[in-house]
């Protein structure tokens, strides 16, 4: 943990930043910027969460979540970044079979991919990916929604585990030295 705290930035290097400085009085709470199992596994949660969310949103999203529910803001952010140009696609066909079991289809039908990023530009590809996502509809929605709180649900857990685990090990590693 303590390797992890060197890289995270702390109170002044925000307050100091001109282009957050308006949002300094959200941006230092405490709690944003604590590392502790808490904030640690809420902030995991919320990138896990948040990084399903389309298009180029995430890092927003969790950047709002992560000030609504007061975890740590940096490990949100970077916990965002599971998806890219390489996963986004299988775990869109997982969040769309996954809501599809949820909704009780069958599953045959077909699953379209995504539409590419073309010479067309941002604007056309954004509305393109719209189009694609409102035509598999309900069953995308759905198994969106429900993968990331389970991948929230498995971080969370995973991060408290992990913080447990490490504390016990320093536990264990402190007795022997005074033994």
């Amino acid at each position: 943990m303590k390797r992890l705290r060197k890289y995270l930035p702390d109170h002044r290097a925000v307050r100091n930043n001109r282009w957050l400085a308006p949002f300094g009085g959200t941006l230092l709470h405490p709690r944003l910027w604590h590392l502790n199992r808490r904030s640690a596994a809420g902030g995991i949660a919320v990138g896990l969460f948040c990084g399903l969310i389309p298009g180029p949103f995430q890092m927003l999203g969790a950047a709002i979540c992560a000030v609504l529910f007061r975890v740590n803001l940096p490990l949100a952010l970077i916990a965002t970044l599971y998806t890219n140009p390489l996963t986004i696609v299988p775990l869109y066909f997982v969040a769309f079979a996954l809501g599809r079991a949820a909704l009780g289809e069958p599953d045959g039908g077909a699953f379209t991919a995504p539409p590419g990023y073309g010479p067309a530009g941002l604007s056309a590809w954004i509305k393109a990916l719209s189009a694609w996502m409102i035509g598999l509809g309900e069953p995308l929605a759905l198994g969106l929604l429900l993968l990331a709180s389970l991948l929230a649900l498995a971080g969370y857990v995973a991060t408290r585990l992990a913080w447990r685990i490490y504390l016990v090990r320093q536990w264990h590693r402190r007795k022997a030295r005074i033994d």
